[in-house]
């Protein structure tokens, strides 16, 4: 999409978001990707006349487990569907005292400790690099933070988000050494989908929702699915009402990026033009097409 259109919001829906408060015109469509299937069908609609794409990240009923996701198909297809900027909802863990569970964190790095997982869209045929090092969009977390003033959330600026492979929560050594990393919240999703979104050139953010201590809290120490799944319900409903909000202070940008999320593949390729594989070229049509085009 052109960065002079009108924007297209896509929201990731995290464990217990499969829906979008408001949404009109609602239709679920498949969509398509050479990277192989998405989560789900794509839930396109519109939110005061604002378009909206919406991905339910496990699939609705909470079919896939964190290490069978297909965030390539998941981006990729969003980006085939004109998304411009994704708003990312996530279920994590806290390692802090002070980000109790019902805590949303605009988080604003990552440490990725996943190891079972296809994290690029380019390789062999055609190589590139893009930076991470400010992986999530300022523009977008501005958003989110004006929009949680009108809602009864909790809601902290910055944090760190150690992404571990799982399905298994934590062990009690794991959780004192990222605590002593000074991470702030752990989950098992939003890598590689940040980085594979930074490939995409699509502005992205992550709005983390707390939904227990990890086992380091001597109150938490043998996390249960019941005990993450209460608050987690709970969360889902702040998490609508705060969706609701942002899409349209989202929609109201227009223009390109100002912090190069939709430049970011300008100086990241590495192939040379004439050694590209053309199969590898067509794959990459809609995450890269923007510069392997010229």
């Amino acid at each position: 999409m052109s960065t002079s259109s009108k924007p297209v919001i896509g929201v990731i829906g995290g464990s217990g978001l499969y829906q979008i408060d408001g949404l009109t015109d609602v239709s679920w469509r498949k969509v398509s990707s050479p990277f192989g299937e998405p989560s789900d069908e794509l839930c396109f609609g519109t939110l005061e006349g604002q378009p909206v794409v919406f991905l339910p990240r496990h699939g609705r009923g909470h079919r896939i487990p964190p290490s069978e996701l297909n965030s390539r198909a998941n981006i990729d297809a969003l980006k085939r569907s004109g998304v411009t900027t994704i708003l990312s909802l996530s279920a994590v863990g806290s390692l802090r005292e002070d980000l109790p569970p019902g805590t949303f964190v605009v988080v604003d790095q990552f440490i990725d400790r996943t190891f079972a997982r296809q994290k690029s869209f380019f390789g062999t045929g055609c190589v590139a690099h893009v930076s991470m090092a400010h992986p999530v969009c300022t523009r977008v977390g501005d958003a989110v933070m004006a929009a949680s003033q009108g809602v009864d959330i909790t809601v902290k600026r910055g944090g760190t988000y150690l992404v571990m492979e799982g399905p298994q929560f934590s062990s009690l050594a794991e959780s004192e050494l990222y605590r002593h990393w000074k991470c702030d919240v752990i989950g098992m999703t939003n890598m590689p989908e940040a980085k594979l979104a930074r490939e995409a050139e699509i502005c992205y953010a992550t709005v983390a929702m707390v939904t227990d201590f990890d086992c380091w809290h001597p109150g938490h120490d043998a996390v249960t699915v019941d005990q993450v799944v209460s608050v987690l319900l709970a969360n889902a409903g702040k998490a609508r009402a705060l969706v609701k909000k942002v899409v349209p202070l989202l929609g109201g940008h227009q223009g390109p990026c100002k912090h190069g999320c939709q430049t970011c593949l300008d100086t990241a390729i590495m192939t040379a033009p004439e050694a590209r594989d053309p199969a590898v070229m067509q794959r990459l049509d809609a995450v890269a097409g923007r510069v392997l085009r010229r």
